[in-house]
């Protein structure tokens, strides 16, 4: 198969997607690589119907590389993850309000651009924790206790760009160690890893036992976002697992045989094309309507495809 990998600056000494690359290579397949953050690109060229059998994307947020991707969906192209949920997850704001509509387990969220707003809310609602709308890798996620810390110097050079979104949602109390879910074209795996709200807290991270419940929701959030490969970070608190974030295309860090997995999730989803279609949001999809497949067991990896 013929493939173009866009490859944001960030990444560009990230074994993820950087590993599969080579993986796919050494299974023969041709593989091209875009690096939209360094690099001329001749879009007119490049992306064009029939240049390639997928275009994938491992996103940075406010990267170029999404818009590469939307466009080469506009042209009929197979994208992985599908060119229309990928913005529907990278702002944090609009995926609470996909997932809430949709019946997943979503706090209330709260949006601003400026840190202090949120002193406008009761003092029931606090503690709070604050993020950038378009925030990744838990970067500058505080924990606030109380309205008059949103003033705490620092708490502005820690947030998003001037004029960026902030969401807040609500603290759910925990052990400090976050579960990490992560669906590899819909065989799932669960990991355990240390909350970035509780730096001191010692966790080993390592591969959890998946149970029914979190399956479930783990599904469900695929259906719900329309992505194939994606990790969901959820919180087993006193009223239950809540979903607090959504990834497209992560780390899969402690999946077994992680290259080789995503690897071959990558031809399968560009052999059936089941990312291919025009730029745009997802559908959202009610939870009460949903069809959400079954979690699946670990398939062998290491041949070629």
């Amino acid at each position: 198969m013929k493939l173009c990998f866009l490859v944001e600056e960030q990444y560009r000494h990230d074994g993820m997607p950087l590993d599969v690359i080579r993986q796919l290579s050494a299974w023969g397949h041709q593989v091209d690589v875009v690096w939209p953050g360094r690099s001329l690109i001749r879009i007119s060229e490049a992306i064009r119907a029939g240049s390639h059998d997928a275009w994938i994307l491992k996103t940075v947020s406010g990267g170029p590389g999404l818009t590469l991707l939307e466009a080469a969906a506009t042209v009929g192209l197979t994208t992985v993850n599908d060119a229309r949920a990928i913005r529907g997850v990278r702002d944090k704001a609009l995926a609470a309000v996909i997932g809430r509509r949709s019946g997943l387990p979503v706090p209330d969220t709260y949006a601003a651009v400026r840190p202090e707003e949120f002193a406008e809310l009761p003092q029931a609602a606090y503690p709070l924790v604050v993020k950038p709308a378009d925030g990744s890798s838990g970067r500058a996620v505080r924990l606030v206790a109380s309205p008059d810390r949103l003033l705490d110097p620092g708490f502005a050079e820690a947030g998003p760009a001037v004029g960026g979104l902030l969401i807040a949602q609500p603290y759910v109390p925990n052990s400090g160690t976050d579960l990490k879910v992560y669906s590899v074209a819909g065989d799932l795996y669960a990991t355990e890893r240390r909350s970035p709200l509780h730096p001191a807290h010692t966790v080993r991270e390592r591969l959890v036992p998946l149970t029914p419940e979190i399956a479930r929701i783990t599904a469900e959030i695929g259906e719900v976002y329309g992505l194939d490969l994606y990790g969901a970070d959820i919180l087993l608190g006193p009223d239950g697992p809540v979903v607090v974030d959504v990834n497209d295309f992560p780390s899969f860090r402690q999946v077994p045989d992680a290259v080789a997995r995503v690897g071959e999730a990558v031809l399968r989803l560009a052999r059936t094309g089941d990312g291919q279609a025009l730029a745009g949001y997802p559908a959202v999809v009610p939870a009460a309507t949903a069809t959400v497949p079954p979690a699946r067991p670990a398939a062998a990896v290491g041949g070629a495809l």
